[in-house]
C-alpha cells in the first residue's frame, strides 16, 4: 500500500476503536435486568446504532487496508449518517432525561435519609410517557417492577430491626417510590413494606393508593412512576459519560479520516497524471 493508504487504514482503525465503547454501552443498557431496568428508554436504538457503527467501521478499515475506493466512499457516507443519528438521539435523550431528577428530601425534622420522588420533577415528555393516555404502557412497567422482586427483597432485609435503621437508609428510586408510601402521608413504620395509621391521608394523592398487600404496595402511585424515571436517569447519567466521550473522539478521528481519504485520492490522481505524461 502507498503511504497515504497506510495512514488512512490506521485512522480508520482508530475509528473502529472509537465505536467499540458506543456498541458496548448500548449492549450494557439493553441487557440489564431488574426493577431499575423495566423502562427500556432509548436502549435498543443506542444498541442498534452502536452495532451498525461497528460494522461500518470494520468495512471502512477493510476498504482502506485493501485500497477499495468504492467501499471507502460508501463507508464515509454511511458513517456520517450514523453519527448524525447518534448525535440526534443523544441530544434528545439528554434533553428529556436530564431535566430535573424528581427527587426531593422529606420535610425537615422527619429523620429520613432517603429521598422521595414525584413526577413533577421530570420533563413533560417523560411524564406523558409513563402517565399518559395509554395505561397499558404503565401496566407493563408496573408488572415488570413487581416481578423483579425489588420490594420483596427490601421486605426481608434483616438489617432493618428498628424503624430508625430504615429511616436512615439510602433507598434506590424504585425502593423509595414503589415499596413504601410517601413520607408526607404520615404512615407509621411496621416493616419496609408494611405501614399503618396514616396521620395525614389527604396530604397526597398517593396516600390513598398505598396498600400493605405485597402485590399492590405503591405500584399504582405517581411516586412509583417517578421512581422508575429516577432509576432511568441514574443509568443514563452513567451511560452518557461513555457515550459522549466516545462520540466526540469518533467525530474527531472521523474528520481526520475524511481528510486522509481526500489526500489519498489527490495523491492517486497526481500519480496517474505523472504516469500518463
Amino acid at each position: 500500500m502507498a503511504v497515504s493508504n497506510n495512514i488512512t487504514a490506521c485512522i480508520n482503525f482508530l475509528v473502529l476503536l472509537c465505536t467499540i465503547p458506543i456498541a458496548a454501552t448500548g449492549l450494557w443498557l439493553a441487557s440489564r435486568h431488574g426493577g431499575e431496568d423495566c423502562l427500556r428508554l432509548f436502549r435498543w436504538p443506542v444498541a442498534i446504532l452502536g452495532a451498525l457503527l461497528l460494522l461500518v467501521a470494520l468495512a471502512g478499515f477493510a476498504g482502506a487496508y485493501w485500497n477499495r475506493r468504492g467501499l471507502l466512499a460508501c463507508y464515509l457516507f454511511a458513517m456520517a449518517a450514523l453519527v448524525t443519528l447518534l448525535l440526534a438521539l443523544l441530544v434528545f435523550a439528554f434533553a428529556v432525561v436530564a431535566h430535573g431528577d424528581g427527587a426531593y428530601h422529606p420535610v425537615a425534622g422527619s429523620g429520613r435519609a432517603y429521598d422521595d420522588y414525584r413526577l413533577q420533577g421530570y420533563s413533560s415528555w417523560l411524564r406523558g410517557y409513563v402517565a399518559g393516555d395509554d395505561p397499558r404502557r404503565w401496566d407493563g412497567i408496573r408488572a415488570c417492577v413487581a416481578a423483579s422482586g425489588t420490594c420483596r427483597k427490601l421486605a426481608v432485609d434483616s438489617s432493618f430491626i428498628v424503624p430508625e435503621q430504615f429511616y436512615m437508609s439510602h433507598l434506590s428510586p424504585i425502593q423509595s417510590g414503589c415499596c413504601k408510601p410517601p413520607t408526607v402521608c404520615g404512615y407509621a413504620y411496621v416493616s419496609p413494606t408494611a405501614w399503618t395509621s396514616p396521620a395525614n391521608p389527604a396530604a397526597d394523592a398517593d396516600c390513598a393508593a398505598w396498600s400493605n398487600d405485597p402485590d399492590q404496595l405503591c405500584y399504582g402511585c405517581g411516586s412509583c412512576k417517578a421512581g422508575v424515571l429516577g432509576a432511568v436517569r441514574q443509568q443514563w447519567r452513567k451511560a452518557n459519560v461513555a457515550l459522549l466521550v466516545a462520540t466526540v473522539a469518533l467525530i474527531f478521528v472521523y474528520v481526520i479520516g475524511c481528510c486522509a481519504f481526500r489526500n489519498a485520492q489527490t495523491e492517486d490522481l497526481f500519480r496517474r497524471y505523472k504516469w500518463r505524461n
